[in-house]
């Protein structure tokens, strides 16, 4: 390990360096956060990005005392080597190890528990009210992403905070004009037309007449004039929500980092510093192409991440894109909305093919939702493509914009169910939850990636909202058809039939990802299997044929089993008066943490080994020593 970094143990140990040795343990520490994340894999781009200012916030500011709040998370690995966690780099993502976002409960110096964007400001401005209710003089630092500055939210704050003159908060805005996909949005442009707007070209004109006779003068304000619209307009902006703004200035210069802060620490009322930095400083493969970069798996640092040319079953992720470009061609009405994530929706090809018909909104869920209600209502027909975590910002938006006005919105659900290494933030636990209670909307979850082709298809075809929930990562292989086929609305399919005589029989209703466990868990029980297919609406005529042919059913989900897919069935068969032993499968009620999906699944008891435990143990008098198989043709 480098000489300077394994003496930091705390930032106080940061603080007890001179100057002078800062750059030096920048280039260390950004040598040893390149080669942690390789062997882990994890977020990179971002987090090469954030080196200098990490260390100047840790060197300048009395952490964990003062409170330093990371939008979104993701770029804090910097953070977390420095404040006492970098040996446990190498458990970073795992099960059991550290998390790759801020957790309060990991370390003091995480002040904020963050993964989703845009609210640093509102955290750090309450911390700093507290503060000042409790006489203390501490500082709260946000620090914000420019693409997070494009959640409403961002902006919510700062109007509230740009009136109260007695605390102490700073507002860090890293400025690399980059989120995962390329920023998008008006800020930029409403600067440009400011800098272009009558009074900017007035005293321009005025300074050059005045500047003309004296050429030095003139020529000195000709190359400050490119230099001033990204010092003088930016005030502008933020002056008017009553901030203090400082900047922009290079947010790898520790030597004007550690300074500027410094005085900015003397100061009170709400505070705006603008530094611009860039993702992948200092690792020229990651410079060339942060978007690659930004989340990767393992890899050689001295190769890089080479792309995989290896054949293979395309992700759901691969199924929604290609189907989005085939319903653009075959129908006119088709949109495409993202909220910030092309790539992670997989609409690059859709971009690229319908640019005029590809809406991205920027970090703004609950603008997409109705901004695609508004589509509806003039004919179009509106894809959203957003995360399952992500749609929970929107959710007033889907009842009230969308569900209540019957619009036909279609939404893709990425990331349905557990997702991994990003741990309790981004595991989509709860949408079939959130989403079946809610009137007119059609809720939808494949068992493979043919199946989520024909239900997305289904979908953008129904007169009225429609969400088809899909999980991350690779489909099981199954041919797909090119037809653009829809499934009848509310119909189930059997997968397999048990054998079993009366008395013994028993019946798993399987939801999306979990009906390959359920048949793999089947085998052993001779149990018949559903493939459910619609969580709402639920298809009654088999459930009923169901209850009253076997001697016990049992749901299974990825999600939570609390008003889930298997409430929904018990709700059911209560309505229709029918009393049959139960078992609900799905996700405990409590937060999952991060590790490798397989484990997490297993941990939970939703693998195929989980799930015929389960039924073993509930319903052990049931199960009868010999059995006798019957497939479904």
């Amino acid at each position: 390990m480098s000489e300077l970094l394994k003496t930091i143990e705390s930032p106080a140990g940061l603080r007890a360096m001179s100057p002078q040795q800062l750059p030096a343990l920048a280039e260390e520490l950004r040598a040893y956060l390149l080669e942690s994340v390789a062997k882990t894999g994890g977020h990179l781009s971002s987090n090469l990005g954030t080196v200098e200012l990490t260390i100047a916030l840790h060197y300048v500011f009395d952490t964990p005392a003062d409170r330093i709040v990371w939008d979104v998370g993701h770029q804090t690995y910097a953070h977390k080597i420095l404040t006492g966690r970098r040996d446990a780099m190498a458990s970073l993502r795992q099960a059991g190890g550290i998390s790759g976002f801020p957790r309060r409960e990991e370390s003091e110096y995480d002040a904020f528990g963050t993964a989703h964007s845009s609210t640093s400001i509102s955290a750090a401005l309450g911390m700093a009210i507290a503060a000042r209710q409790r006489g203390e003089t501490r500082h709260a630092i946000a620090v914000i992403g420019d693409s997070a500055m494009t959640g409403g939210m961002a902006f919510e704050a700062l109007n509230h905070a740009g009136v109260i003159e007695d605390i102490r908060l700073l507002v860090v805005l890293n400025d690399n004009d980059m989120s995962i996909s390329p920023a998008v949005g008006a800020l930029n442009r409403y600067l440009a037309r400011l800098m272009s707007g009558g009074f900017y070209a007035a005293a321009k004109n005025v300074g050059k007449q005045m500047l003309r006779p004296l050429p030095p003068l003139f020529e000195l304000a000709r190359k400050f004039e490119s230099h001033a619209k990204g010092m003088v307009v930016p005030a502008t902006l933020f002056e008017e929500f009553g901030f203090n703004y400082i900047g922009p200035i290079d947010g790898h210069d520790l030597g004007a980092l550690v300074p500027t802060l410094q005085n900015l620490r003397q100061l009170t009322g709400p505070q705006f510093l603008h530094v611009v930095t860039r993702k992948g400083q200092g690792y020229k493969l990651a410079e060339a192409d942060p978007v690659l970069y930004h989340g990767p798996g393992r890899f050689d640092p001295s190769v890089g991440i080479r792309k995989s040319t290896a054949a293979g079953a395309p992700s759901y992720t691969q199924v929604f894109g290609d189907w989005l470009c085939d319903i653009a061609a075959a129908d006119s009405r088709i949109v495409g909305i993202t909220p910030a994530m092309r790539e992670g929706s997989g609409m690059v090809r859709f971009e690229r093919e319908f640019p005029g018909r590809y809406f991205d909104v920027g970090i703004a869920e609950q603008h997409a939702v109705t901004l695609a209600a508004g589509m509806a209502c003039e004919g179009l027909r509106p894809v959203v493509a957003i995360y399952s975590t992500f749609l929970q910002r929107g959710y007033d938006q889907l009842i009230h914009d969308v569900a209540i006005q019957n619009l036909p919105v279609a939404f893709a659900l990425d990331r349905g169910g557990l997702v991994g290494a990003d741990g309790a933030t981004h595991h989509g636990a709860f949408d079939l939850s959130y989403l079946r209670c809610v009137p007119n909307l059609v809720v939808m979850a494949p068992a493979d990636e043919n199946e989520c082709r024909a239900m997305l298809t289904t979908a953008v075809r129904h007169d009225g909202p429609a969400a088809v929930r899909y999980p991350r990562g690779s489909g099981l292989g199954v041919a797909i058809e090119r037809d653009l086929v829809s499934l009848p609305i509310g119909a189930a399919e059997l997968r397999r039939e048990t054998g079993c005589p009366p008395g013994a029989r028993i019946a798993i209703l399987a939801f999306g990802s979990m009906v390959q466990p359920a048949l793999a868990a089947a085998g052993p029980l001779d149990a018949t299997v559903a493939n459910m297919r619609f969580v709402k609406p639920l298809d009654a005529a088999l459930l009923e044929k169901l209850a009253r042919t076997h001697d016990a059913l049992v749901t299974v989900e990825e999600n939570v089993v609390m008003g889930g897919a298997g409430s929904a069935c018990a709700e059911l068969l209560a309505e229709l008066g029918i009393e049959v032993p139960l078992l609900l499968l799905g996700l405990p009620d409590r937060f999952v943490d991060h590790g490798d999906t397989k484990q997490l699944l297993a941990a939970v008891g939703l693998d195929a080994a989980g799930i015929e435990r389960s039924i073993r143990s509930r319903f052990a008098e049931l199960l009868a020593p010999a059995r006798r198989v019957k497939s479904v043709a």
